[in-house]
């Protein structure tokens, strides 16, 4: 055994000794043990070639830190503060570029809704468009949050026999469209069979992930009964020029290969007082939302005026996206 391979098993023995005679959680205990495999080898010191050039240095310990930072719902404030700030600075660096990161949590006294006008809405995709600009989705799968669904009428709510990838000129005679995306349910089953606790509901409705914990088993794919996740199968591209800078945490930042993500009712936007881009894109006013605790809001006038449905309501998942006609 070479005098390599002994510095690396004595720095893994000496390390799992810490670990297992020490109360650590899973992601200390990683950290542990790499860091001795890491000075077990010499990739520590700032000799080496790999750590040769400071800004690459000043990326591997951002990174590093970035690695091994808590799940977003435990962080305290401060621990929240320092991570957006981690990620401004590695953007920066790797592109030379700034962005503007958000870690903004829930208004007081506000519960997001959605409601979505079938009578008005006439398949221009305007707000597909939209969503994917706003929310930096994926160009290279074409990764769409909204569907858009074309159903001829005499058809009723049947997706099975809907045109989800019309290419028709559009409104086409003796169809209409219904839109689907997340639901942002009150009870959602995809929360409830997330083994890592990546993704959960806030205090404003707004069903979230925390994309460094999901590690794409997707299970909330499968419970959820919308469609409303997608699954990075490889990395996400968005040219640099297109990217948008003013980003969420739990919302539009840059993703992964292999996490899952989902409309956040444009969590950036919504929480300081903006609509989602669908609704502002929307060209024929088909998309209202709006806060449902607030007895003035145009959301609330419509459940109260209005004859309203959700999708699969016996289901008990209490979508807080109802369809309307006028």
């Amino acid at each position: 055994m070479s005098k390599e391979d002994n510095k690396v098993k004595d720095a893994s023995q000496m390390t799992w000794h810490q670990i297992t005679t020490e109360k650590s959680d899973r992601r200390d205990a990683i950290k542990k043990l790499t860091a001795g495999l890491i000075a077990g080898v010499g990739l520590a010191s700032t000799s080496c070639s790999v750590f040769s050039d400071d800004q690459e240095k000043e990326i591997s310990q951002l990174t590093w830190d970035e690695f091994f930072k808590k799940n977003y719902k435990i962080m305290s404030d401060e621990e929240r503060i320092q991570t957006v700030q981690r990620l401004e600075a590695l953007y920066e660096k790797k592109t030379g570029n700034t962005i503007n990161m958000s870690h903004q949590g829930p208004i007081e006294d506000v519960l997001f809704g959605y409601a979505f006008n079938i009578s008005k809405c006439q398949g221009y995709m305007d707000c597909v468009n939209a969503c994917i600009e706003e929310n930096n989705q994926d160009r290279n799968s074409e990764m769409q949050y909204i569907r858009i669904h074309q159903i001829e009428k005499g058809h009723g709510f049947n997706f099975e026999k809907a045109d989800d990838n019309y290419t028709n000129q559009v409104p086409a005679e003796n169809h209409f469209y219904i839109g689907t995306q997340c639901f942002h349910c009150e009870n959602p089953p995809c929360v409830n069979v997330c083994p890592t606790e990546a993704t959960w509901k806030e205090k404003d409705g707004i069903v979230v992930v925390d994309y460094d914990w999901c590690i794409g088993c997707r299970y909330c794919l499968a419970s959820c009964p919308y469609d409303g996740r997608r699954f990075n199968w490889s990395q996400p591209h968005v040219p640099e020029d297109e990217v948008n800078k003013n980003q969420h945490y739990l919302g539009n930042r840059m993703r992964k290969k292999g996490v899952m993500e989902k409309c956040t009712f444009c969590i950036q936007r919504s929480r300081n007082g903006n609509n989602p881009a669908c609704v502002e894109a929307c060209p024929t006013g088909a998309r209202k939302f709006g806060n449902l605790l607030d007895p003035k809001s145009e959301i609330r006038w419509i459940l109260e005026n209005k004859k309203v449905f959700r999708l699969k309501e016996d289901l008990g998942t209490e979508p807080k996206f109802w369809y309307y006609m006028d």
